[in-house]
């Protein structure tokens, strides 16, 4: 979706590979494997490190917990809807999202069971938070890579460019 969207995107294996890059994602997929291969690279510190905008999709919203890379004040539970067979998909209105609800993907997806004060979230699904931000990262429990929904990946990359998250800022 990105490279739709006009972006040049590579993926991340090892600490070098994050020179000169404007934005990360830190994609769905196992959470403990991406733990072991960040740990197998030593890529933890330099991640922590990053100073341009992350954007955290499932399992990447589980890496920036507290109990992962801890560089958002949030802490995950893993297949908190249930497991593969409790996939769903809801329309959510995420707040300062402008225009309609947006389709959300939720496969094997956690959500967001506490947070400090600096985390904005920005959207619910049964009264559990599933989107949040805190400062120039954006986590989200679902897949809007699966979606046709362009407008998070958009915002992400105007955050790449300089132009902030469009939310407003709470520093």
């Amino acid at each position: 979706m990105l490279r739709e969207l006009g972006a040049d995107v590579r993926e991340v294996r090892t600490p070098a590979e994050l020179d000169g890059l404007d934005g990360l994602v830190i994609p769905g997929g196992e959470s403990t494997t991406m733990t072991l291969g960040i740990e197998r690279e030593g890529l933890a510190a330099p991640l922590r490190a990053f100073a341009q905008p992350i954007f955290g999709t499932c399992a990447g919203l589980i890496m920036l917990d507290r109990a992962h890379l801890a560089m958002m004040d949030i802490e995950a539970e893993r297949n908190a809807f249930g497991r593969q067979v409790r996939s769903f998909e809801a329309d959510l209105e995420i707040a300062g999202l402008d225009g309609p609800p947006l389709r959300a993907v939720f496969i094997r997806a956690p959500w967001i069971a506490g947070h400090g004060a600096d985390v904005e979230v920005l959207a619910e699904v049964d009264g559990h938070a599933v989107a949040a931000r805190q400062g120039s990262m954006l986590a989200v429990a679902f897949h809007p890579e699966l979606g046709a929904d362009t407008r998070l990946h958009e915002r992400f990359l105007a955050s790449c460019n300089g132009g902030g998250l469009g939310w407003r800022d709470r520093s």
